[in-house]
């Protein structure tokens, strides 16, 4: 989105210099290293191939490198987050995993490939991403160190608010019950909000706690990630309506065919993409009382979902 480009132009230039490919790169090749020993084949052998199907299916590890970054904002080690950037990965598998399901949005691809139940079957599928969720904490208790007990306790509350009643099963159930109605733009927020933006807040805000950071930064971050959360949502309605199922590697136009509420249907796709550019100027605003060098991820990282293509 062009608006969105010109915006962030005037935002990025002393951050010209970060290499945020390489970054990126970097950062995924090591979580996709963790992520491959965390989930061994073992008994049962179909579940755990199910298991690992859908986590190492590949993507650019956006949600564990939020949760790194921000640790690193803070001036605090990869080493720290890296168990918490993991489980949230296994958190975020889990969700697709379910979403994909006959019952909830009943889609055949993602990222090109079928879906987890359409290779292992429906009651295989669930399964594996009851897994995920409970495998997800025992990880992190099991393998963080040097991290206080009571700022591990604030993770485990701020991931499990995340992603129950209070988070994405909230927005997916709020998401299904919208289906075939007049959807109002507040309603619209709740639902993105909550299937979407939470997990990304617990990203950042869990990065800013186990690097040591304090509440008023932790609140910086979170209204940041709520942003972009919806920023993505926007973004990938535009898309859904405006890409081919090619080009997007899963299905194109599935919202419009399953009558679902979407901001380009709420909107118009102009003032749709005048939101987005709004959501843009409002990250950048929340991460302005940050150290540039260290914020640069975060800045990049929002530049990135602003102008995805798929």
């Amino acid at each position: 989105m062009e608006r969105n480009s010109s915006t962030m132009a005037l935002h990025t230039n002393s951050k010209a210099s970060f290499e945020f490919e390489a970054y990126m790169a970097m950062k995924a090749k090591k979580i996709n290293k963790m992520l491959d020993e965390a989930i061994p084949l073992r008994h049962p052998l179909k579940l755990n191939e199910a298991m690992r199907y859908s986590l190492l299916a590949g993507g650019k590890r956006v949600r564990p490198i939020l949760c790194i970054a921000s640790c690193e904002l803070e001036a605090g080690d990869e080493s720290l987050a890296m168990p918490i950037a993991c489980a949230i990965e296994m958190i975020r598998t889990a969700s697709l995993i379910h979403d994909d399901l006959p019952c909830m949005d009943n889609d055949d691809l993602r990222r090109g490939k079928p879906r987890n139940h359409k290779v292992f079957g429906e009651s295989t599928a669930v399964l594996a991403g009851d897994a995920f969720l409970s495998f997800a904490f025992e990880h992190i208790a099991c393998n963080t160190n040097n991290v206080s007990p009571d700022r591990l306790v604030r993770i485990f509350a701020e991931l499990s608010s995340a992603i129950g009643s209070k988070g994405i099963v909230a927005g997916q159930f709020v998401d299904i019950e919208s289906e075939g109605k007049v959807v109002s733009l507040k309603e619209l927020e709740y639902i993105h909000v909550h299937k979407t933006a939470k997990l990304l807040e617990a990203c950042v805000v869990c990065g800013v706690i186990i690097g040591g950071g304090n509440d008023n930064d932790i609140e910086k971050v979170r209204i940041y990630a709520r942003f972009i959360g919806l920023l993505f949502q926007v973004v990938d309605d535009i898309l859904d309506v405006t890409k081919s199922s090619v080009e997007l590697g899963k299905t194109a136009g599935k919202g419009l065919v399953s009558n679902k509420a979407a901001y380009p249907k709420v909107m118009g796709i102009d003032e749709a993409k005048n939101f987005a550019y709004h959501l843009m100027n409002q990250v950048v605003q929340q991460l302005a009382c940050f150290d540039t060098a260290k914020a640069a991820p975060l800045y990049h990282l929002a530049y990135c979902i602003a102008n995805r293509q798929n």
